[in-house]
């Protein structure tokens, strides 16, 4: 198994001096990133979609091997509720699609308040071309059902693994033949990291369930004081340990200072 790891993001400020060296000037984070890590989570694109020659510009700026992972609109996902996808699905792609090779998973994250429908996810997968990885983050409990875990197989979409409090928040169902974990929050101090026992856990989890040949895509979404980076560094190494392949993580990161 490959783990691609990563954070949600790189243009966090309370990075400088964790990731970021002082000096180095914002303008040049994301070669900096990309030079520590293999891949990352664009959750920018959730909020207002970048143009496509945005995302030309970060497939200019990034090694050949670097992995962008898109976090789909809100406007998909939190304004149409999934309605109505082919035009805003057809939009992310266009746009997207300036990565080039360097386009990895997109992600749906539904809104906590969006109940289970087959239907409208049904219809929302078919408009992603079978090459295009898709991973759903639902947040409702009613979307935990057999009928839905047979719409994500069918369409060979993978459920988002997600875990918040150091607790996973989602089934571990594998339904294709790669996975996708975000981890929101964990409870060690100081806050939000994880600690090393959480981390190890889900190396385990991670390593039980893919094979030697599958991808798994893990974004550390707790980013408040470089937590992000530090978690996702030792959780590389655990995984390591625990017999996977891993993508770079930066080196030279300081520890968490002392509470």
């Amino acid at each position: 198994m490959t783990l691609h790891i990563g954070t949600s993001g790189w243009q966090y400020r309370d990075w400088r001096g964790v990731l970021y060296p002082d000096r180095c000037p914002q303008r040049l984070w994301l070669e900096h990133y990309a030079a520590g890590f293999a891949t990352v989570e664009n959750n920018n694109a959730f909020y207002r979609l970048p143009a496509r020659e945005t995302f030309e510009a970060w497939r200019e700026r990034t090694p050949a091997d670097f992995v962008v992972a898109v976090k789909a609109s809100r406007f998909l996902t939190h304004m149409k509720r999934l309605r109505d996808p082919e035009e805003p699905v057809a939009r992310l792609l266009r746009h997207a699609g300036g990565l080039g090779p360097r386009l990895g998973p997109v992600l749906l994250q539904l809104p906590g308040t969006l109940r289970a429908d087959p239907g409208l996810l049904e219809t929302c997968l078919r408009c992603f071309p079978g090459d295009i990885r898709v991973a759903v983050e639902p947040r409702h409990d009613s979307w935990w059902s057999p009928r839905i875990h047979g719409v994500l197989e069918e369409h060979g979409a993978a459920l988002c693994w997600a875990d918040a409090g150091s607790r996973p928040v989602t089934p571990r169902w594998r339904t294709t033949d790669w996975g996708y974990l975000r981890l929101h929050r964990g409870r060690a101090a100081p806050a939000p990291r994880y600690g090393t026992r959480a981390l190890h856990t889900w190396a385990e989890r991670l390593t039980g369930t893919w094979s030697d040949t599958e991808d798994v895509f893990v974004y550390f979404n707790n980013d408040p004081g470089g937590a992000a980076v530090r978690d996702a560094v030792e959780f590389a190494a655990l995984a390591t340990r625990a017999g996977a392949t891993v993508t770079r993580t930066p080196t030279g990161i300081p520890p968490y200072p002392p509470t």
